[in-house]
């Protein structure tokens, strides 16, 4: 169990002009700016969830990761993880958890990476039966085979990424924190990935916690999702329940032959080539059912599609409704 109760986080950045003359200054005296990180961050999250953790660049997601891992220590507020507090009792509560930074590694750069997985073993005091048999499993599931023998300077960010992946999980940790975890992986690998976290989270029931930029892993593995900006908390719900509220516009694709239909109150014509028609349709205005017959009135329709809002669009929706 994850609970996070008013959680306030600032930091204090220096800040001053460009030119020499304002370095020099600097020197003596520094201009401040006080950043307001997290602003009374409060939610819980239960064993076995899988949660997507969304926002902007630059709206607290990070903080939040790093405060919930014991990394930093928040002004105010509590944070509670499997009963420990991740600041306050570190070396426990790191046996229990597994990081992901996108960013940062955890590899050693210039030796083989099962020379860096064996000392992440004798860190984290990983008995040798556990070990073995997490590192052959992991092996097998994220085809790392030859990358063992190769040093992490020499792999590509793909490659390395799905080392970082099996290194925060050889000591099986009851809880997974994911920033940005596909980045810089192809289409067939971010395809295994979420497959492997999907099948972790049912065979052992590890909470996954995942900060990402890609709504193709949110979709994949997550089912509610929390929204920051600005340090606060924004929502709080379901995928589901996020794109029914999302969900007033659809878009029309139609395919005609002959002249092309004309469009009426209630739809916007998004896109327009000999053939074939793209609309945007408020169905309070006009049903997609009446939207349809109006339309195969005026023309031969060869194929209409209907969609909803795209993950993407719902997002940057919520951002612009949140001014952030």
């Amino acid at each position: 169990m994850i609970t996070l109760q008013h959680i306030n986080k600032s930091f204090r950045v220096a800040k001053r002009q460009a030119g020499f003359g304002r370095a020099v200054k600097a020197l003596f005296a520094r201009d401040h700016e006080i950043i307001h990180a997290l602003s009374d961050v409060s939610f819980t999250i239960r064993d076995g969830e899988m949660v997507g953790y969304i926002g902007p660049n630059g709206a607290g997601k990070s903080t939040t990761i790093k405060i919930m891992c014991g990394v930093l220590t928040p002004d105010s507020g509590t944070c509670e993880i499997d009963g420990r507090t991740p600041w306050r009792e570190r070396v426990a509560h790191v046996r229990g958890i597994g990081v992901v930074f996108g960013q940062r590694s955890q590899l050693w750069w210039d030796v083989p990476i099962i020379d860096s997985f064996e000392l992440i073993r004798d860190i984290y005091k990983t008995d040798d039966r556990t070990y073995r048999g997490n590192l052959s499993e992991l092996t097998g599931l994220l085809d790392l085979g030859e990358l063992l023998k190769t040093p992490a300077r020499s792999l590509s960010l793909g490659q390395r990424m799905r080392c970082e992946i099996a290194a925060s999980l050889l000591h099986n940790p009851k809880t997974l924190f994911l920033d940005e975890p596909t980045i810089g992986l192809d289409a067939v690998s971010k395809i295994a990935v979420r497959q492997f976290i999907k099948k972790l989270n049912a065979e052992r029931g590890t909470t996954v916690i995942l900060t990402t930029h890609d709504m193709q892993d949110i979709e994949a593995l997550t089912e509610r999702i929390l929204l920051i900006g600005k340090g606060r908390i924004l929502l709080d719900g379901s995928l589901d329940e996020l794109k029914r509220r999302s969900s007033e516009r659809k878009t029309l694709v139609v395919e005609y032959s002959g002249a092309a239909p004309g469009i009426c109150e209630g739809m916007a014509l998004s896109e327009a080539k000999e053939g074939r028609l793209v609309i945007n349709l408020d169905p309070v205005v006009m049903p997609v059912s009446e939207a349809i017959s109006y339309l195969a009135a005026q023309a031969e329709l060869l194929d209409v599609s209907v969609s909803g809002i795209s993950s993407e669009e719902m997002v940057a929706g919520l951002y612009k409704e949140y001014r952030i």
